[in-house]
């Protein structure tokens, strides 16, 4: 086990919950990268793929529970953006 991987993972994992908690809270996901949330995404698979296939230790579920942080906030972006559009649609509909 990586004792310098685990600490990037740490220090990455703490800054999800306060992303997750600024999208809940603005409920206004403007500003925020669909794209950056994909690639993060993206990368945190690569290297659960490498954990599960080549080097299985606790670090794997640091990678997952990032992972899950990461598609949570994406999530709440998707809602929120969809919510928005709609609300917005019906607006001006009304106007």
């Amino acid at each position: 086990m990586s004792i310098f991987e685990a600490i990037m993972l740490i220090c990455f994992g703490f800054s999800w919950p306060s992303a997750i908690y600024k999208t809940i809270k603005a409920k206004n996901p403007a500003g925020k990268s669909v794209t950056f949330a994909w690639l993060v995404i993206l990368g945190y698979t690569c290297g659960i793929a490498h954990k599960f296939f080549h080097s299985r230790d606790l670090v794997l579920w640091l990678y997952v529970l990032n992972t899950l942080m990461v598609a949570t906030d994406l999530t709440l972006v998707y809602y929120y953006k969809h919510k928005n559009e709609k609300a917005a649609a019906l607006e001006s509909k009304n106007q």
